[in-house]
């Protein structure tokens, strides 16, 4: 399984994806979900994966490809004038993808090579941008009504962004709501874990302000984590008992 989270604050997008694929508690492999391209102060773009591995990794590969030969090729990512044009080639690639492995194995095929994509950057002279990609090629933007999106393993950790999200807060506030996310969703289920891709785009800086990999040692999420469940308790305790007894 897989979490992946992309949101949108005033000061820029903070990203967050795990490494974790697994067919089962004996078969756990770790791969990259988070890939970035960038063109210094003109353009980045990122996406983050989730959703049957080959298909997600042949997306990739195709978008990859086009890097390395821009004579031959359309260079979609570099030569998109929007990010809407980006999130539009990703989703006819992302279609045509599942499509085609959907085809080749027929029935058997129905419903396994499914995935999503989250697109965050910006391009000079716009702002920054955040969508969401389906299965079938269509997306939506990230707004003020909704200015986060999830891909994967989303119930756990959902919550806690909901009640902790302010779209004025710090890019380092908005890693730390992101860190207890995914502590909660690690903490509930298995098919999510470290290590953590951490990346941090700040407004018209067409480039990664802070990428971090967060693994087992890694300091800060330990001392998160622990934070966290120790404020949980202490704020489960310090609310009203209940009585068997009541008048109401």
């Amino acid at each position: 399984m897989t979490y992946c989270v992309g949101m949108m604050l005033d000061k820029g997008l903070v990203l967050m994806s795990d490494t974790r694929t697994n067919s089962g508690v004996d078969n756990i492999s770790v791969f990259r979900k988070m890939f970035t391209w960038q063109e210094p102060g003109e353009r980045i773009i990122t996406v983050m994966t989730a959703g049957n591995l080959a298909s997600t990794q042949a997306v990739v590969s195709q978008l990859e490809e086009r890097m390395k030969e821009p004579g031959e090729r359309e260079n979609i990512l570099f030569e998109a004038p929007t990010m809407f044009n980006v999130a539009t080639e990703i989703g006819r690639l992302l279609r045509s993808t599942i499509g085609e492995r959907q085809s080749a194995n027929g029935a058997r095929g129905q419903g396994k090579f499914t995935a999503s994509i989250i697109v965050a950057g910006q391009i000079k002279g716009m702002e920054p941008r955040l969508f969401m990609v389906y299965p079938e090629g269509n997306f939506i933007e990230a707004s003020l009504d909704t200015p986060f999106f999830q891909i994967g393993e989303t119930k756990y950790g959902r919550p806690i962004i909901i009640r902790g999200y302010d779209r004025e807060m710090s890019l380092e506030d908005g890693v730390k709501l992101l860190m207890v996310s995914f502590d909660s969703t690690l903490k509930a289920n298995l098919s999510v874990g470290l290590p953590l891709d951490l990346q941090v785009i700040e407004r018209d800086t067409f480039e990664p302000k802070h990428q971090h990999r967060i693994t087992h040692e890694d300091s800060y999420f330990q001392t998160i984590s622990a934070g966290w469940g120790d404020a949980l308790k202490h704020a489960f305790h310090s609310l009203p008992d209940y009585s068997f007894y009541r008048d109401d």
